[in-house]
């Protein structure tokens, strides 16, 4: 990952979602994200996040452009309301 790396904030809202439907379709998106790094994309997925009383998911990544975080959940079969630039602070 290259430092002109942004980071994204992709929201889902999965009425009637489970622990383990989240893991397994966030598994699949990080999946996604490792191979298209392989060929040469910028993009890693930072982290992610189940609100299950609001079913409701957040998931961050780096990426070059929001477009690839598109493609990445494309190639995941993974659907999504909307990404969103952010700003991480550690």
């Amino acid at each position: 990952m290259t430092d002109a790396a942004n980071t994204y904030l992709v929201e889902h809202y999965w009425p009637g979602v489970t622990p383990e439907v989240f893991r397994e379709a966030s598994e699949r998106v990080r999946v996604s994200a490792e191979a298209m790094a392989v060929r040469g994309a910028h993009i890693c997925c930072l982290h992610s996040t189940l609100v299950p009383k609001d079913e409701a998911a957040f998931c961050v990544f780096a990426a070059s452009s929001a477009e690839l975080v598109a493609e990445m959940y494309a190639h995941a079969g993974v659907t999504f309301e909307r990404i969103l630039d952010a700003l991480e602070v550690r």
